[in-house]
């Protein structure tokens, strides 16, 4: 069963940095994309940045500039460094796996969600 494990939210005061981490598990043999979205309450899960497994990258307008997601590869594992948060960053951040467990169809896998609050 695939497992996506997020660690690095938190609480920062405005223009502060943090480092959302996330490894997956559970037999993957194929992983094309990995990347983050968020949720903010009484809002819709938005992207926040993806990569594919070519290197090329997705970012949200509102992030761009500020927020870099990176991937190991030899460790099935994603990250996003996030710069001068702003208020309207507070969301729970979701870790992102498009993939598959064998040769056939690939799938969505989510994480449980990390909280970010970027608040004074």
């Amino acid at each position: 069963q695939v497992h996506l494990m997020e660690s690095g939210g938190g609480s920062v005061q405005p223009g502060g940095s943090l480092r959302l981490s996330c490894a997956a598990s559970g037999g993957l043999r194929v992983i094309s994309t990995m990347g983050w979205y968020r949720q903010a309450p009484g809002k819709r899960r938005e992207l926040v940045a993806t990569m594919d497994d070519g290197g090329s990258t997705k970012y949200s307008d509102s992030v761009k500039g500020r927020f870099t997601i990176s991937r190991d590869n030899a460790k099935n594992a994603v990250y996003l460094q996030m710069n001068n948060l702003e208020p309207e960053d507070t969301a729970l951040y979701f870790c992102y796996l498009y993939g598959s467990t064998g040769w056939g169809t690939r799938h969505d896998y989510w994480g449980q969600g990390t909280q970010v609050t970027a608040s004074s």
